[in-house]
């Protein structure tokens, strides 16, 4: 009778110990299937995290026009990525803005900073035909992390001669840094680009400024694929 009851007991300690190891397998597993990305995990050890910004609605206007620019860089279909340094802010909101072309045609180069992205009239100002620059005053230097660019993207167009220059020089005479230039042949006699010509999208063109210090940002276009014209719809400068 003992012995009968000493088996009992063994294989009752035996069922429970395999529950046991089930159940635990179980509530591994369950564990994992409920772990979701923290919004924190983006940000990487180093420091830093991805830049994110207002994205403006799509609005496409206009007869589509031919577009034969070489080594051209296609629309992109989502938002661009760029991790930046944890702080940056944006910088250029509601700041100064001058121009070679002191009388737009349409709009105020005060549009370039108010932080209006979307498309149509009312939103964008259009400079002169031929070489024209527009410049951004920070106020104070700052060590730069981007910056992103709205030209017109209402139509489907590939503006010339994109050239993003940064300096602590209001008259860009000295210490001038480029972030981009897409000049191949020099025609905006601001050097040689080997960045690739793009076409305008909702998404902006997003620049790495690779912590360049600065105060002033100027931008220089000649006109685009579908017309001679100069456009901005919004520039924006983060840093810190």
């Amino acid at each position: 009778m003992n012995t009968h009851n000493t088996m009992k007991q063994i294989a009752l300690f035996a069922l429970s110990s395999i529950t046991l190891i089930f159940a635990g397998c179980g509530d591994k597993a369950s564990t994992s299937d409920r772990t979701e990305a923290s919004p924190d995990s983006a940000v990487s050890t180093a420091g830093s995290m991805p830049l994110t910004t207002e994205i403006p609605p799509e609005l496409i206007e206009g007869t589509p026009q031919p577009i034969k620019v070489p080594n051209l860089e296609l629309a992109p279909s989502s938002a661009p990525v760029l991790m930046v340094p944890v702080g940056t802010q944006l910088l250029s909101a509601n700041k100064s803005v001058t121009g070679s072309d002191d009388f737009p045609i349409i709009g105020e180069l005060s549009y370039i900073t108010d932080g209006d992205k979307e498309a149509g009239e009312g939103y964008f100002v259009e400079l002169m035909d031929g070489l024209q620059w527009v410049q951004i005053d920070l106020e104070a230097p700052a060590n730069l992390s981007a910056i992103w660019v709205w030209h017109y993207h209402s139509q489907a167009r590939a503006y010339h001669d994109v050239v993003v220059q940064v300096s602590n020089d209001p008259t860009f005479e000295s210490g001038v840094t480029v972030l981009f230039n897409n000049d191949y042949d020099d025609s905006a006699e601001q050097g040689k680009g080997s960045s690739k010509p793009y076409v305008d999208s909702r998404y902006g063109k997003l620049i790495d400024a690779k912590g360049a210090n600065a105060q002033y940002v100027r931008l220089y276009s000649n006109g685009n694929t579908a017309n001679d014209m100069n456009h901005y719809i919004e520039v924006e400068v983060y840093g810190k």
